[in-house]
This record gives structure tokens, C-alpha cells and sequence, in this order.
């Protein structure tokens, strides 16, 4: 970790030294290389749309990536959904105040200006008013997640450039729940006029707007010439974004992106599994790298509703039945911590390691073939059971992982029923719940507060085990009504016991996940996103080094 900090120090002081250079097209393979846009309409809140709208779409904060290591700093800017208090900067925010303990005041900048589109909206100032709509257009949504935005009584618009929201109570998440989230975009009320699906009618006001989106294969996104932000850089301010172009490439094949990466039609491929490293260093030794621990937990779903698994003891008798250590060794090559889910070691003093944790949680995560055996007997279930389980063909990891599975449970009597779908298929069997009684996923770790509330929460659209507790909701809702950040991280380490105890997935190891990059990509240290699975202010801040790559045999 010192030897990566170093190198990144030194690679922050040559950038800073070095003069952008404007021009040129960065083909990205995102982390979500294998996945198409999911819809392109906030009121469907989908947990995609920064991903894919997050290049035109802005928000009032995001990630200050000057605090990045890769600028000296201490943030990675990996994490999906995590930004610490002091790693927030204004976007569309310029200043923000609390007037009472309930009444937060936000100044918009000045002269921020929609690109224009023909058919949809005219080249006009973004005013307090198209955040009161975009709030509303969301709120209001019949697919908005329940809870999500009701610690706030309304929004209104003081002045042009004045927005006002009132709370009815504190709420630990209220910068990321209406700021940097997953459902937090800006989007003008001429989208009411139009087919917010329909990518066509896309807008914003961010560094790029969408040009062309082909399902399945590509999005590509041109530069706003007229885009209000800039950096500092060698003494002088220079206008973003540097690249004329961005383009995402949607591949599903594993070998087909890393093939693209090795050949250079890949810039960037940031999702890279362990497996695939030591080639690619030994084919392309001429590759930046960077690993970070992956920030989605990975775990087979156990839905707490259906026989068998309504018993916590066939529960933790599937987990003390998978050996996990072996998985991190042998299947991961070591590239993967044994737990890290629900709470990230990101997230500071709220994560416990489990050499911390009580008896009862560490027996989940040991090999104990015989007792899963007894208190599957004990449960009744002396003769074992099948069971369905569903899994992403999109994700070359799981589907490796499951038939590994299979096997474990079949030496204590349970019977897998390995079931692949298609994303979108994968995706909404779960939402309309109709899922299997088990179902294996990855889901991201957000932040602290927000792992524990969507993963266990009554009736929570992310809680796919349907576990419902009315303490557990209880203990939640206490959470985020404390003001006190110590406190609140006891709560929140207290409750993770609990629900770790309570077993309604089967956890899994969490994988470290390497992104490579061309040294032609300049400005660029491996970071991913800069609020809730949102990549565009990163892309805006890098160039390509067009002689560099040149002399490495590529074309311009």
C-alpha cells in the first residue's frame, strides 16, 4: 500500500506539471461492461442511470476529486455510492447552508446552461425551479423506493438561484439521498413533453451530452463546448472536458474486452478479474494498473418468506457448509477479502474485521461441514432439499462460482438447481419478486447507513431475502435520526452484528478488482466514481497523450 501511495504522489506531481491537451476519443469499458442502459427516465429509478446519464446529467454535489490520491489526497474514488463529508464539493450547488436544524438553503451557480436540443429544450439557465421538478418528478414516481425521500416535507424555489428544503426530521443520509445519489439528477420539465425513455430526449447541463446509444453495443457521447466547469492546471485555468469524445462499449464477452484492452481499443477496462492480471501484465507490460476491493457484496440470497429458509438454523447451516477460506485461496487466488459485506472496510471505524466479531459470527464464515449437517437435522430437513437458484449470465465471477457451490451444499443434502438469466430477466424477477428462493447477486455497499437499511429494511426494494423485522426497522430509522456521528457508527456496528447473525444471505467473499489503463490516458489513477456509480466528472478531467501513443504503435 505504501509502494501504491508513493507511486501515486509521484504521478500527481508529474500530472500537475503537465498541460491538458484537448482533442481525441477515450473508448471506455466501464465496470459495467457487460450491462445496457436500463432506462434513461429518472422517475424509473433504475441504480444504473449515473452510470449511463451522469456524462450529461448533474447533480447539486459530487466527489471533490482534487482530494483523490492520484492528486495527493486521501480518497481512492472507487467506492459506488460513498462520498466522506470532507471529500464533497458544490456541482450544481455552489454554496449550501443550514438556516434551522430542519431548513437547508442551496445557491445554484450562475450561468449554467442546458445543451440544447431540438424537439426537447432551448439553451437555457438551469434555475432553482428545475431542481423543485426534478425532486417532485422523483418523489412522485410509482417506482420510487419506499421511504427513500420522506424526510423531506418540500422544496421550493426562493429565487432564480435559491432552492430551499424543508425537513421534517434530521436524516444522516440527506446529502446522499437528494445530492450525490443514486436518484439525484437534475432534469429540466421539458422532459414531461417528450419520451423520457427514449434516449434521444436525453439533456443536461454536464461536460457531455449523448449523441448515440446503440443497445447492447455502444454509447457515445460528444463534448459541450459551453460547459461552466474548469481546472487549474500548470498555473492556468483550462475548460472541461479535455476529449472530444467518450464512448462506453458494451461487451458481454469477457475474452472479446480483454482482447480490446490488450489491442488498444480499450483506453480503460476498469472491471478486471484476478484471473486475467498476470497475463495481461506479462502480454502488455506497458498497462497502468490499480486494485481495489470490490464495492459490491457478494452473496447467494436466502428469502426469509419460503420453507426452508424461514428457519435462521437452515440458514447458517448453508453457510457454515461453504468453505469460504478455500474460496479466497484456491477459487480467488487470494485476491478477495472473507468478509466484507454489509459494511465496507472503506467505510472506516464503521467496519469491524471479523477477528473482531463475536463467536457466533465467525462460525458463518468457518468450514463446520458437521454442524451444518446436525442443524439441518435439527431442523427437520435430515434428508436435505432442492432448491432453485437463479444467477446473471452477465457475470462471468458468479457464474464461474455457483457449480463451486453446488458442490459444497451437496455434501451436507442440499441440491442447487443452477438457473442462468439474462440481465434484464435476472433483474426483474427480483424487483417484481418473483425470484427464486435462492438467488445469487452482487449488491453494492452504498454507504454505511444505506447497506444495512435496503439489504434488511421492510419491503425494501434491495432487500431480496424480504427480511422483515420491525426492530431491525426500528434500529434503522434510529440511525438516521442521529446526529451524532460516533453514536451513529455504534448503532450502525451493533446492528451489523445482528444482521450478520441473522444469516438471510449466504455470504460470500468480496474479490479485489484490478482497472488498466494505456499511458496515454493522462490525469487518470484509477478512479471510478465520484458519487453514487457516476464516472462522467472523471472522464471530463482526462486527455489523451496523443504522441504518447503514437510511439507505443497506435494510431491517433
Amino acid at each position: 500500500m505504501r509502494v501504491w501511495l508513493l507511486f501515486c504522489l509521484l504521478a500527481a506531481s508529474a500530472s500537475a506539471s503537465e498541460l491538458p491537451r484537448y482533442g481525441g476519443t477515450l473508448n471506455v469499458g466501464t465496470v459495467y461492461i457487460t450491462l445496457s442502459a436500463l432506462s434513461w427516465d429518472p422517475a424509473d429509478w433504475t441504480w444504473k442511470a449515473n452510470h449511463d446519464a451522469g456524462m450529461m446529467r448533474e447533480q447539486l454535489f459530487v466527489g471533490d476529486l482534487s482530494k483523490s490520491v492520484g492528486n495527493g489526497g486521501e480518497y481512492p474514488f472507487t467506492a459506488d455510492a460513498y462520498l466522506p463529508e470532507d471529500a464533497i464539493r458544490g456541482e450544481l450547488a455552489e454554496s449550501w447552508v443550514w438556516e434551522t436544524p430542519l431548513r437547508l438553503a442551496i445557491n445554484l451557480r450562475r450561468g449554467v446552461r442546458y445543451v440544447p436540443k431540438p424537439g426537447v429544450i432551448t439553451n437555457r439557465e438551469l434555475t432553482a425551479k428545475d431542481v423543485v421538478f426534478s425532486f417532485e418528478y422523483t418523489r412522485d414516481s410509482p417506482k420510487r423506493i419506499s421511504t427513500f425521500l420522506t424526510h423531506i416535507d418540500r422544496v421550493e424555489a426562493r429565487d432564480r438561484h435559491t432552492v430551499v428544503f424543508h425537513f421534517n426530521q434530521y436524516h444522516a443520509e440527506w446529502n446522499y439521498r437528494f445530492g450525490y445519489g443514486y436518484y439525484s439528477s437534475i432534469v429540466p420539465p421539458e422532459i414531461l413533453d417528450v419520451d423520457a425513455k427514449d434516449w434521444r430526449n436525453a439533456v443536461g447541463t454536464g461536460p457531455f451530452t449523448l449523441q448515440r446509444y446503440i443497445h447492447g453495443n455502444s454509447h457515445h457521447y460528444v463534448r459541450n463546448p459551453n460547459y461552466w466547469d474548469a481546472i487549474e492546471q500548470g498555473g492556468k485555468r483550462h475548460q472541461l472536458p479535455f476529449v472530444n469524445d467518450v464512448k462506453y462499449r458494451i461487451i458481454k464477452d469477457e475474452a472479446t474486452y480483454l482482447t480490446g484492452l490488450r489491442t488498444g481499443k480499450l483506453d480503460i477496462l476498469e472491471g478486471i478479474r484476478w484471473i486475467a492480471v498476470d497475463h495481461l501484465r506479462e502480454t502488455t507490460p506497458e498497462l497502468q494498473w490499480n486494485r481495489w476491493l470490490g464495492t459490491s457484496g457478494n452473496f447467494m440470497v436466502m428469502r426469509v418468506d419460503r420453507e426452508p429458509f424461514d428457519d435462521v438454523r437452515v440458514r447458517r447451516a448453508l453457510n457454515m457448509a461453504v468453505d469460504q477460506r478455500a474460496i479466497v485461496e484456491l477459487y480467488y487466488g487470494g485476491h478477495a477479502e472473507l468478509m466484507a459485506y454489509p459494511q465496507h472496510p472503506g467505510f472506516g471505524d464503521v467496519f469491524e474485521p471479523l477477528e473482531s466479531m463475536p463467536a457466533s459470527v465467525q462460525a458463518l464464515f468457518d468450514y463446520r461441514p458437521d454442524e451444518a449437517r446436525a442443524l439441518l437435522v435439527e431442523a427437520g430437513l435430515e434428508d436435505g432439499f432442492t432448491v432453485t437458484v437463479q444467477v446473471c449470465s452477465c457475470s462471468p465471477n458468479n457464474m464461474d462460482l455457483v457449480p463451486l457451490l453446488a458442490k459444497y451444499l451437496a455434501d451436507v443434502g442440499v441440491t442447487l438447481e443452477i438457473q442462468p438469466l439474462e440481465y434484464a430477466s435476472f433483474l426483474s424477477v427480483m424487483t417484481t419478486r418473483n425470484h427464486s428462493a435462492a438467488y445469487l447477486m452482487n449488491s453494492g455497499h452504498v454507504n454505511p447507513t444505506t447497506t444495512l437499511r435496503k439489504s434488511f429494511g421492510t419491503d425494501q426494494l434491495w432487500n431480496p431475502s424480504m427480511y422483515s423485522n420491525p426492530e431491525v426497522d426500528a434500529a434503522i430509522s434510529k440511525i438516521h435520526l442521529t446526529r451524532d456521528r460516533g453514536k451513529r457508527e455504534s448503532m450502525l456496528r451493533a446492528l451489523t452484528i445482528r444482521m450478520l447473525n441473522e444469516a438471510p444471505y449466504l455470504w460470500l467473499p468480496t474479490a479485489y478488482i484490478y482497472t488498466a489503463w494505456w499511458p496515454w490516458v493522462r490525469n487518470y489513477h484509477g478512479e471510478l466514481r465520484v458519487g453514487a456509480v457516476r464516472p462522467g466528472p472523471i472522464y471530463a478531467r482526462l486527455w489523451i497523450d496523443q504522441a504518447k501513443k503514437r510511439e507505443l504503435g497506435f494510431d491517433d
